[in-house]
């Protein structure tokens, strides 16, 4: 048991309808489903209906967390070979339908519901269906995001906002409704189905969305720090933060994170973890030869300077969200677009968002990573969970930002669990991240003139560069994510903390 319940998420009407769903006997799985529906209406920029999601969920005393895959395939029409012969070497990346998988979020409601809910999904969607019926207030990051929208056929609702404008979105609230009404296939075979095939003019077939999107896999782990920390298996990149921090715990990491030392070690464990993966992230790929090469890629870092490693050449609109009852269960939940307002492109019938996760496979043919029908892309999506050895649960953790997200979570992880800061301290700290490239996807495909970026008041330029890392220092802001905690000491008291960065970002308590 844990002293009381917890969200963190961030927009306060989200964490708030999260906390209600407790406080009214709710579980964590029930809170995350009614909070998640509800981004999905006031964070249109950030995640929709037209995404996909991540979760993990522990229960106490089970041997593991449960991890849910619900990120959408490729349409059955999806054709490398058009792409190619039209010129494209990469997948497009705005403005074009044939980047848009199936979107999976929805489905990932109902398992989550299937699996672990204690409420009926028509109560748990309800405030959701209330927000976009009666309308709530612009954030000005919204109205920032919206002004994109002009012109697009299905965006009229988040155009020309400001500030505390009142929004509804009432074709989204049929949607919702459709959903809580007649389930998965009320969304997906209902009108936003119809719709979504009409607007993919062969990309989708009824049985694509027909079939559901969702599936309950094994989780990933590695110990580190003197815990087990958990993440979902590829499609995600999750691996990569279990093998930086496998990397980094190698290493002598100062205690003081403001140490130059501190960042250095981060930066090259994150860079070895890596740098070939394009070569290894795909639908399904098994990634324990390269999680047991920690030992040997940790041998590579110096404490006086970069390593070179070679770069694989090819030519965010993403949230997160912790959760916690008061029985112990927790779910770290991650929901998306891919890319802000993914493909820029919207269903019209029901004004629901496409996202552009496709931009994640490649064209190169052949390759494990290829665009094709049924596959699923390459997912940044890294959700977390932090187990101490005798299994109860001591973080809930996770970011939005891109490629960024497992260096984001490692620094919040090394932070909490090496350097002993509190988890107020370790989201509030500036950050460094490797260049994203210009989408937020290309950390990979560099490489780039600058290749660390540090946040505005990172303490660690001058010792970065005396290394051999060409430094930039930058804006502080959601380029270097919306990351939320949540902690539970071994007494069981808990204590979140949601990311300033992100403006409304807001921890809701149920005491």
């Amino acid at each position: 048991m844990v002293d009381q319940g917890v969200v963190c998420s961030v927009d306060p009407f989200v964490s708030g309808i999260g906390r209600q769903v407790l406080a009214e006997g709710g579980n964590a799985v029930d809170a995350a489903i009614a909070a998640g529906a509800a981004l999905t209406v006031v964070a249109p920029h950030l995640c929709g209906l037209g995404g996909d999601l991540f979760a993990l969920v522990h229960r106490p005393g089970d041997e593991a967390p449960a991890s849910l895959n619900a990120s959408g395939r490729a349409g059955s029409g999806s054709d490398p070979e058009a792409l190619r012969a039209e010129g494209h070497a990469v997948m497009p990346f705005r403005d074009d339908i044939r980047s848009t998988p199936v979107p999976g979020c929805v489905d990932g409601w109902f398992a989550l519901h299937e699996r672990y809910a204690s409420k009926p999904m028509a109560e748990l969607l309800a405030p959701a269906i209330s927000l976009a019926d009666e309308g709530w207030p612009a954030t000005r990051m919204l109205a920032v995001a919206g002004a994109a929208l002009e012109g697009v056929e299905g965006a009229e609702d988040l155009v020309g906002l400001e500030p505390g404008d009142i929004v509804t979105r009432r074709r989204t609230a049929a949607a919702l409704r459709s959903a809580a009404e007649g389930g998965r296939d009320g969304f997906y075979l209902g009108e936003f189905g119809q719709g979504l095939i009409e607007t993919g003019r062969g990309l989708f077939t009824e049985a694509d969305l027909a079939a559901s999107q969702a599936a309950w896999e094994a989780p990933l782990s590695a110990e580190a720090f003197g815990h087990r920390v958990w993440t979902a298996a590829p499609n995600s990149q999750g691996y990569l933060l279990l093998l930086t921090l496998a990397i980094a715990d190698r290493l002598e990491l100062p205690a003081d994170p403001a140490d130059p030392l501190w960042a250095h070690y981060l930066v090259e464990a994150s860079r070895l973890a890596g740098h070939d993966r394009p070569a290894h992230l795909c639908d399904g790929a098994d990634v324990a030869g390269v999680l047991a090469s920690a030992a040997e890629r940790a041998a590579r870092i110096s404490p006086d300077g970069r390593v070179d490693v070679p770069v694989h050449q090819q030519a965010g609109g993403t949230t997160y969200m912790a959760v916690l009852d008061g029985s112990g269960m927790g779910v770290s939940y991650i929901q998306s677009n891919a890319a802000g307002f993914g493909t820029r492109l919207f269903e019209p019938r029901t004004g629901i968002g496409l996202q552009n996760r496709g931009t994640g496979f490649n064209l190169t043919p052949g390759h494990p990573a290829e665009l094709a029908p049924g596959r699923r892309p390459p997912h940044t999506l890294v959700p977390a969970l932090v187990t101490r050895p005798d299994g109860s649960l001591r973080l809930i953790a996770g970011t939005m930002g891109g490629d960024s997200q497992p260096q984001i979570v490692a620094q919040l992880l090394g932070r909490v669990l090496a350097s002993g800061e509190s988890v107020g301290e370790a989201v509030a700290a500036p950050r460094w991240r490797l260049h994203p490239g210009e989408t937020g996807f290309g950390t990979w495909h560099g490489p780039y003139e600058v290749d660390v970026e540090l946040e505005a008041g990172a303490p660690w330029s001058a010792g970065l560069a005396e290394r051999g890392h060409a430094v930039a220092q930058t804006e502080a802001g959601s380029g270097f994510g919306h990351a939320h905690l949540i902690e539970i000491d071994a007494e069981g008291h808990a204590v979140g903390a949601a990311d300033p960065r992100a403006e409304t970002g807001t921890v809701a308590c149920t005491s």
